[in-house]
């Protein structure tokens, strides 16, 4: 019997990783919105929690969709900060003139076409699916795992048993690229590999690493 390697499956994020830094977002949208930063972030904490989760999870499981969602930031702001702000079309302001990060979307083509599996894993609201296949269409993944498709999201262990289940490999065969401590911590605690990530070439040297040293497997005998 013949022993052949097996790439493991790389399962990108999209907000932070596909695209510019969430915290540089978060700024340009708050001066956009003429809405102080802390504000903002404040207001979607106290929504997160009013629901039980975090700031966006309302969002993308969801709990609420789009629009209830930012009326009740709206509120957070003004009860909370004296903040009259209009959040309408919330993700369409997000993305508008947000570009692709170019740079990992290479990468991550250059791993596909050395034979590895390349997976999409992201918490999203599906409103804001259609920005997203904007920036980059579901042509360039193997497979597509959203929290508000599945009904859990990262780093939610159930999440990665259902991505490694659709990629067909073993949690040690699947990696995690995430700008998000708690995602990444997350993976590794399901068994996973995982990168933090901070930027491509970081991330890229970071996977290749991973690629070049997965364990081979038994290759089926004729």
């Amino acid at each position: 019997m013949t022993h052949a390697p097996r790439p493991l499956a790389v399962w990108t994020d999209f907000g932070g990783v596909l695209t510019p830094p969430v915290d540089v977002t978060f700024r340009e949208f708050s001066t956009r919105a003429n809405v102080p930063l802390h504000a903002l972030k404040e207001a979607m904490r106290l929504v997160g929690e009013a629901h039980g989760t975090d700031s966006m999870g309302v969002l993308d499981t969801p709990m609420l969709d789009e629009e209830s969602w930012s009326r009740e930031v709206e509120a957070a702001l003004a009860g909370t900060f004296g903040v009259d702000a209009d959040l309408s079309r919330f993700g369409e302001r997000w993305f508008a003139g947000r570009p692709a990060n170019a740079d990992w979307k290479a990468r991550l083509e250059g791993f596909r076409a050395a034979g590895a599996f390349i997976g999409l894993l992201s918490n999203l609201p599906p409103s804001w699916e259609r920005h997203r296949r904007f920036m980059i269409d579901d042509s360039h993944f193997d497979d597509i795992v959203c929290s508000y498709a599945v009904g859990c999201r990262k780093p939610e262990p159930e999440i990665f048993r259902i991505a490694a289940a659709r990629a067909g490999r073993a949690p040690h065969e699947c990696v995690l690229v995430d700008d998000v401590e708690k995602n990444v911590v997350g993976a590794a605690a399901a068994g996973w590999h995982a990168v933090l990530f901070h930027d491509a070439a970081q991330a890229a040297g970071q996977v290749a690493a991973l690629l070049e040293s997965a364990a081979p497997v038994p290759a089926r005998s004729a």
